[in-house]
């Protein structure tokens, strides 16, 4: 029997028991070699590092989501830098190279490829327009010899796509992004293409145009972009389908809810606010400051945070259907390098006077850092630099409610400490909800001194909301959640049992919550969204469904024994980033530090592994590596 030990396991696994698909694999089928493959259930597994492709290229996302074919025994990744998708022979899984690509040019000029799926053969992509605010497009690909059978024309900026299990239906997750100065907003929708026929593929799309902002709000949905509709605001990620086929399940991570589609009728049935995590409850805390240099992970009151998933998989355990979800968080952040939306920064010692006179009609940003919102000065002193043109029609200022934040020293008109850089200060936050407001909606208006008053020109927050959970949550088929790792991930980072590199010998905490595209940055997205899990992807072995996660911004994956939806059991960490000091990586060194960035997460099941061995393989943004890790087994 083969077994490992890895200290930590036991104690994060008791940790994670406090706070609270569409991998498929079959059994005893057979590999390339034609000998039986059978599927055990594991005791426990581990990550190994096995081997990389380099698509030579730094933080131009070259390698962004990995899709595999079994017959093949090709890998079809994503290259966004090139508008393209490379096709890795995966026949030696350590050692993948390059055999051909996908260029998606003929369909549309100026595409850009978002995502990729395989099934049975076909290899379907999600292709961008230029602009990205027009209709995209879907084609398939025969995997074996690339030839293109069809495509077809979707909603606008198709960002994931998916097969149904019995590879009869193709899925799209139509995001409909904003350009730029939020002069063109189309609507965010989900097509549903059927490939029975692959030679005449058709289609039929799902929309949100029953839905009301109004109602949407009220039910806990953020429903937020300037003068957007519901459907225009609604912006679907990431799908994830049910067993049988016939509901999948769509992230509307800026809007931190679910949309549960029938796929059948091409209808959305409902939409699932997904609410927030208290910061304030012990195991749910943060590092909020990125200034300390120090590891600080404790509860803030009056603080949440917004789940925001990212990517989402289902899976079945115990007849019932669960969702996972990786809760990245994210902002919307549409101008911010256009000088019209910001105004030129106010110059009194000019004649005449240069006044900061921003345009809130070149864009739309929602982020600010705590120390920022509330200082006692007002909004005024920021206009021309990083003031939201729409915040400050809102107020001249804002306060904290010292009932709430009385704890870091706030007082009527004063927050005192708590916009101190090591307090809550350098925590980024959206200034779009969280103030005061009353039966209306409408803001609440205090003077400058703290006290309430219709003439007064600030408003009060009495509750600060951040991006992501910092988490992983597992929720039931209506959105009720059942399982969130908290703060599990971040104190495992901070712990003496992390280590780093695929050789296991750095130190987790000596980078805690780094950057993935800068060297030596210790601590350096704790006042945004910490290790950010964005990726992930599930792996049934025998009886046990398996969680991989990928970190995005510390890098590297986490793996859990999901089997039971309520109470997952750490198994294994593994970064395979090898360099964290010295020079940034964009210097050139580019093989040495190994892989930064997990965007996409494919797993390979035993039987269809090129070597009767489960494999794991993801695909890097930052470092533009495709990486290939077997999956070890303990009996």
């Amino acid at each position: 029997m083969k077994s490992w030990h890895y200290l930590g396991a036991v104690t994060l696994a008791a940790m994670l028991a406090a706070c609270g698909g569409d991998d498929n694999n079959e059994t005893d089928s057979a590999n390339e070699t034609g000998d039986s493959v059978a599927e055990v259930t594991p005791a426990s597994i581990k990550l190994a590092l096995s081997g990389r492709y380099q698509a030579g290229s730094f933080d131009a996302s070259a390698a962004e989501i990995p899709a595999y074919d079994a017959a093949s025994q090709r890998l079809f990744v994503v290259n966004a830098e090139a508008g393209e998708l490379d096709v890795l022979d995966m026949s030696v899984p350590s050692a993948p190279e390059k055999v051909g690509s996908i260029n998606v040019s003929a369909i549309a000029a100026g595409a850009e490829v978002n995502s990729v799926a395989v099934k049975n053969g076909l290899v379907a992509v999600a292709i961008e327009a230029d602009p990205k605010t027009d209709n995209g497009f879907v084609a398939i690909y025969q995997a074996d010899d690339l030839t293109l059978l069809d495509s077809i024309e979707v909603g606008p900026q198709p960002d994931m796509i998916t097969f149904t299990p019995d590879g009869m239906t193709v899925l799209t997750a139509n995001e409909g992004e904003p350009n730029d100065d939020y002069s063109v907003d189309p609507e965010g929708s989900i097509s549903i293409i059927n490939a029975t026929d692959t030679g005449s593929l058709t289609v039929s799309h799902a929309d949100f145009s029953d839905f009301t902002a109004a109602d949407l709000r009220d039910a806990g949905v953020r429903i937020y972009g300037p003068g957007a509709s519901a459907a225009q605001d609604l912006e679907p990620e990431y799908i994830a389908v049910s067993a049988d086929g016939a509901t999948a399940w769509v992230t509307l991570q800026e809007n931190n809810a679910l949309a549960k589609l029938d796929i059948v009728t091409a209808t959305v049935t409902d939409i699932l606010p997904l609410g927030e995590i208290d910061r304030s409850q012990a195991g749910k805390g943060i590092d909020a400051s990125d200034d300390d240099e120090v590891i600080d992970i404790k509860t803030w009151g009056g603080v949440v945070g917004l789940y925001q998933p990212d990517a989402i998989h289902a899976y079945s355990a115990n007849g019932s259907t669960y969702l996972v979800t990786a809760n990245e968080g994210d902002a919307r952040a549409w101008g911010e390098d256009n000088d019209a939306y910001w105004g030129e920064e106010a110059d009194d010692s000019e004649d005449p006077p240069v006044l900061c006179e921003p345009d809130a009609s070149q864009g739309f940003v929602e982020e600010f850092r705590v120390k920022h919102l509330v200082h006692t000065d007002g909004f005024d002193r920021r206009c021309g630099d990083d003031m939201p043109p729409q915040l400050r029609e809102l107020a001249a200022g804002a306060l904290l409610d010292p009932t709430v934040f009385g704890y870091c020293g706030a007082v009527a008109g004063d927050p005192q400490d708590c916009r101190d850089d090591d307090v809550l200060g350098r925590l980024n936050i959206t200034w779009t909800a969280g103030y005061k407001t009353d039966a209306a909606g409408d803001p609440v208006m205090y003077t400058a001194a703290g006290v309430q008053d219709d003439a007064g020109d600030r408003i009060m927050y009495d509750t600060l909301y951040s991006y992501g959970g910092r988490s992983f949550s597992i929720w039931d088929e209506d959105g009720v959640q059942v399982f969130d790792s908290g703060d599990a991930i971040e104190q495992f980072l901070a712990g003496d049992d992390c280590k780093l590199g695929s050789d296991r010998s750095i130190n987790c905490k000596t980078w805690f919550n780094s950057g993935h595209d800068e060297s030596g940055a210790m601590d350096s997205r704790s006042d945004a969204k910490g290790p950010e899990p964005e990726g992930l992807t599930i792996g049934v072995m025998g009886e046990k469904t398996f969680l991989f996660l990928g970190l995005e911004r510390m890098g590297g994956v986490m793996v859990y024994d999901i089997t039971d939806p309520t109470a997952p059991i750490f198994q294994d960490y593994l970064n395979s980033r090898e360099l964290w000091d010295g020079e940034d990586p964009d210097n050139g060194n580019l093989a040495g530090f190994g892989d930064l960035g997990p965007e996409g997460l494919v797993f390979i099941p035993a039987s269809d592994a090129p070597e009767g061995k489960p494999l794991l393989v993801v695909g890097n943004e930052v470092s533009g590596t495709t990486a290939v890790y077997e999956v070890e087994i303990t009996e």
